[in-house]
């Protein structure tokens, strides 16, 4: 049996899935197996995929039905104690599962292990800034304490014990877009997260693939399940609050009052920023307006931690 079990998912990503596989063919450590979900690709990706040869290789094919029905059917078919994600389109350092591998011996009790990101706009690399300062090679942080300004999990900078998917589940079907976010915060209710202090994975920004990311707010997590935990959890409180904002500046956007009255009504607004307080209470023309300058100075908007 192989240490890690690799699951990528895929869905019509034939102009990165070969580099995508070929940063963990490339890896030092190499006792590991590579599921490849093909999610319905009707591109070129499934070609792509065959034309690379190594006996680690197991392609399962599927009819499309997101990604979150992808990475359950690989963790499913997975056959190694340890998972490691990674998105048909980023890369990992040749470290990468060398550092995860050192990490896991030397902190067994722990069962999330995560490392630093890169994110990759055209030919622009630019390091993820965390809301923590790290001195050391590994440090133990709760989940929601750690990701205020950006998420310390990423669904191609993880690994995780198969034996926690028990306690947490697995990513939720009926989320189009935002199933990362509501898993990782199962992972943080119950489990610490050991960071690796090295930019190990690189998330690439592609245009087409963000474009067609579903923005309807109906197949977006509402948070709803989480209302008793957070009640009595100040940092998965803040956490979620940050993530309402977003969701409700997008409801604003999309002049979905309904949405953005759910939001708001869920959301103490002592924990967002003075900045965000103005914005979410500024008229759409002028918050487009805003938005436009933004675009123009290459700062995102602070959407949910996905």
């Amino acid at each position: 049996m192989a240490f890690f079990s690799v699951i990528i998912s895929v869905y019509n990503k034939e102009k990165y899935i070969k580099h995508t596989i070929e940063s963990v063919l490339n890896q030092t450590f190499s006792d590991f197996e590579i599921l490849i979900v093909n999610d319905g690709s009707t591109d070129k990706s499934e070609a792509v995929i065959k034309s690379i040869e190594d006996q680690r290789i197991r392609l399962i094919t599927t009819q499309n039905k997101g990604a979150s029905q992808a990475r359950n059917t690989g963790m499913k078919e997975a056959s190694s104690n340890y998972i490691a994600l990674l998105d048909g389109d980023d890369t990992w350092d040749t470290s990468y599962l060398q550092h995860m591998y050192d990490a896991i011996c030397k902190f067994p009790e722990i069962k999330i292990f995560t490392a630093g990101v890169s994110q990759k706009y055209n030919d622009k690399v630019v390091a993820v800034e965390y809301s923590f300062n790290p001195t050391e090679l590994y440090s133990k942080h709760n989940y929601f304490k750690a990701s205020k300004k950006y998420t310390l999990i990423t669904s191609s900078s993880v690994v995780f014990h198969e034996s926690i998917l028990v306690k947490t589940g697995l990513f939720d079907t009926s989320l189009i877009s935002g199933e990362d976010t509501d898993l990782w915060i199962r992972f943080g209710l119950h489990f610490d997260i050991l960071y690796i202090n090295k930019r190990l994975a690189t998330y690439n920004y592609d245009v087409s693939s963000l474009s067609s990311t579903s923005f309807d707010l109906n197949k977006k997590p509402k948070f709803d399940k989480y209302f008793d935990q957070e009640k009595e959890n100040p940092f998965l409180k803040k956490f979620l609050d940050r993530n309402r904002y977003a969701m409700a500046i997008l409801s604003k956007l999309q002049d979905d009052k309904e949405n953005f009255l759910y939001f708001t009504s869920h959301l103490n607004t002592s924990n967002i920023s003075q900045r965000q307080r103005l914005l979410i209470n500024t008229p759409k023309w002028l918050l487009i307006l805003f938005l436009k300058i933004q675009s123009f100075k290459g700062v995102r908007m602070d959407y949910p931690h996905s």
